[in-house]
């Protein structure tokens, strides 16, 4: 839900998501609030702010047509394959569907919640603008708020695209390599660790010769100790947490 569909659609509809929506793995649709307006002469979707304060507000009725619309279409499909004898919609025709608002004021998207929402077979994601939206129709409809980072920007359009991006990647289908999306940094609470292609010397920088041997145990073992290394160098939280936890499974054992 955007007032900017076309934004949205630029920004997806192209390289890896833009193939997997053409080979119908994922479907997008980039829904414009402002069909649902009932002021038709300007189109208008935003109003002042009750109380007084700088800027706009964008309001709860367009917003709240625009679920129901959507709602209703994502009801009539999951009908559809019902009656078809599909089941690639395995969550039945009464399960809610997960409505996301991207807003700064919400805990910072992880990797253990874009593999959570992954799991999804619809999601439904609402990108704010102006100074937000009105908090009546947020809390009618929203039931995850996700923040890509504690800044702003002018408005949700930039996070969802981003949020649709890191979930794609783990529809089976969508990236050629299935191990790809496993061994991302923060999948197993590290970061990555540094990968090389060739020439086996570029600039006078030689390729770590553990990667040449053909020793895959020994390649696993250095790229752990990397991932380790690079981790507590970039990232100390990341690294402490990993040794933490890891410290639990030992005295559990």
């Amino acid at each position: 839900m955007t007032l900017f569909p076309e934004m949205i659609e630029a920004g997806i509809k192209c390289g890896i998501t833009g193939k997997a929506i053409n080979k119908g793995i994922i479907e997008l649709e980039a829904v414009n609030i402002r069909d649902y307006t009932n002021e038709r002469k300007h189109l208008k979707v935003d109003d002042y702010i009750y109380g007084g304060g700088a800027g706009l507000l964008m309001q709860a009725q367009p917003i709240w047509d625009c679920y129901l619309d959507i709602l209703k279409r994502i009801r009539k499909d999951r009908e559809r394959q019902a009656a078809n004898g599909l089941t690639a919609n395995s969550h039945g025709n009464g399960k809610p569907v997960r409505v996301i608002y991207m807003t700064p004021q919400a805990e910072v998207l992880t990797q253990s919640k874009v593999t959570e929402l992954a799991g999804e077979e619809e999601l439904i994601i609402l990108c704010g603008h102006y100074e937000g939206v009105d908090e009546r129709v947020l809390e009618e409809i929203v039931t995850d708020n996700i923040s890509i980072g504690d800044y702003v920007l002018t408005g949700g359009e930039l996070p969802a695209m981003v949020l649709i991006d890191a979930v794609s990647r783990f529809v089976p289908g969508v990236l050629h390599n299935s191990e790809s999306a496993e061994t991302d940094s923060f999948q197993n609470g590290l970061l990555e660790y540094p990968q090389y292609s060739r020439p086996e010397i570029w600039n006078g920088k030689r390729v770590p010769g553990v990667l040449l041997a053909g020793d895959h145990e020994k390649v696993d073992e250095w790229r752990l100790d990397q991932s380790l290394k690079r981790t507590r160098e970039r990232r100390p939280e990341l690294y402490e947490a990993y040794v933490e936890k890891h410290r639990e499974k030992r005295e559990e054992m």
